[in-house]
């Protein structure tokens, strides 16, 4: 998929990038597939704000993705491939032989008029779009959209190009290597679909302006140091100064940047057969 670099032409076009797919269809979605996307701006039930630098961007729809593919032993027909704005990957429309219509993460290399199918137990063809049980995919192949618990639905590697590597099989157990360097073990009855989310490029792209990111409905982040006392812990003082304290800390006073705030006794720690890799652990 190229990227499309602007000219400069104006102070704004100067330094931005966009993606160009014509494969993506230009219709509009399948009004059985969508529903409307509610504007929170940040805001918990009381009207406060819970997450900041959130609010505005453009009016859109959400897509009904399906990310468990129950359909089991069916094959379906991908009918187009469509642009999400509430995600990174594209998404595939499939027609099933029954009539129905589902919205999937579109993997990379997935073409108009493909037919792929989703099976729980039957051994079938290892190619891109199809999903299969972890236990009846050769190891080392490039997976995503993998359930962490048998029936739930993807969860791990859903963003646009991110793959895990099925890495072996035993005791049950499916060993993934996630782009972090992680390893982490799974059921082998979770499902997961060959080949990695489509749009891999889209790391690449500059937005190029302050105004592309209103669009999506992210606010201006304010720097802590250029604050008042009042408003954060980095703030005050006459002219640039330092944090002016040892370690950095968060608008609310908790520790930030670097600190790890994953509980020691989480009882999913068993799953994990290797950490990701750090800055201290590489050195």
């Amino acid at each position: 998929m190229p990227i499309k670099v602007y000219k400069p032409t104006t102070p704004a076009r100067r330094k931005t990038s966009v993606l160009v797919n014509k494969e993506l269809s230009k219709k509009r979605p399948a009004k059985s597939l969508i529903t409307i996307r509610k504007k929170q701006a940040g805001r918990n039930n009381q009207g406060r704000i819970s997450v900041r630098h959130q609010g505005g961007g453009a009016k859109r729809y959400i897509r009904i993705i399906d990310f468990k593919r129950d359909k089991f032993d069916i094959p379906a027909k991908v009918e187009s491939l469509e642009y999400d704005p509430n995600r990174n990957a594209n998404i595939a429309l499939l027609l099933y032989p029954d009539g129905e219509r589902r919205y999937i993460l579109a993997p990379d290399q997935l073409k108009v008029g493909d037919k792929i199918v989703s099976s729980k137990d039957k051994k079938i063809a290892i190619k891109i779009g199809n999903r299969l049980a972890l236990k009846r995919i050769p190891t080392g192949t490039i997976i995503s959209n993998v359930e962490m618990v048998p029936g739930k639905g993807g969860q791990l590697a859903r963003s646009a190009g991110n793959g895990l590597s099925l890495m072996a099989i035993y005791d049950k157990k499916a060993q993934l290597k996630m782009p972090s360097g992680e390893i982490r073990l799974v059921s082998e009855d979770c499902l997961a679909t060959i080949g990695v989310p489509s749009n891999p490029e889209f790391r690449n792209i500059r937005i190029g302006k302050a105004g592309r990111k209103r669009h999506m409905g992210i606010r201006p982040t304010v720097r802590g140091k250029v604050m008042n006392p009042v408003d954060h812990p980095h703030g005050g003082g006459e002219g640039s100064n330092p944090i002016g304290m040892k370690h950095p800390k968060t608008y609310k006073g908790k520790p930030a940047y670097g600190v790890k705030t994953r509980k020691k006794n989480s009882p999913t720690n068993k799953f994990i057969l290797k950490r990701r890799k750090t800055k201290k652990s590489s050195k």
